[in-house]
């Protein structure tokens, strides 16, 4: 049975930063992708950061490229995304999850790969 909780979401002001955590138990080496996704009132959830962990390479949303990093910690069964230069437009719930690459591109940022996901973590930027 897989778990996935995270943590550390928040209200915060243009400008700064949050980082957000995600615990996961029982899933496989064969789930190859671990991203975060956002979805944000009235809008389609967007796939804001991937990591593939076979090799492990990261991908980005346009929209957050050079502000977001995504990490993971394989000791602590920890994925983690570091916020920075937080904008307004960022506010959304944010979801982990972990899938199993399937062909799109860029790699791990298509939500239909994934097949476990977390409850999500709010994100306010205001």
């Amino acid at each position: 049975h897989v778990q996935l909780v995270e943590s550390g979401g928040g209200l915060v002001q243009p400008g700064g930063s949050l980082r957000l955590s995600c615990a996961g138990f029982g899933y496989t080496y064969s789930n190859n992708c671990m991203g975060w996704f956002r979805q944000a009132p009235g809008k389609e959830r967007e796939g804001v950061a991937g990591i593939y962990t076979g090799g492990g390479s990261t991908y980005y949303a346009d929209s957050v490229k050079g502000r977001f990093t995504i990490s993971q910690d394989n000791a602590k069964n920890t994925l983690y995304l570091q916020m920075n230069s937080l904008k307004p437009e960022d506010t959304a719930m944010y979801y982990c999850a972990v899938g199993r690459y399937g062909g799109s591109w860029p790699p791990c940022l298509e939500g239909s790969e994934y097949k476990y996901w977390g409850q999500g973590t709010q994100v306010t930027v205001s």
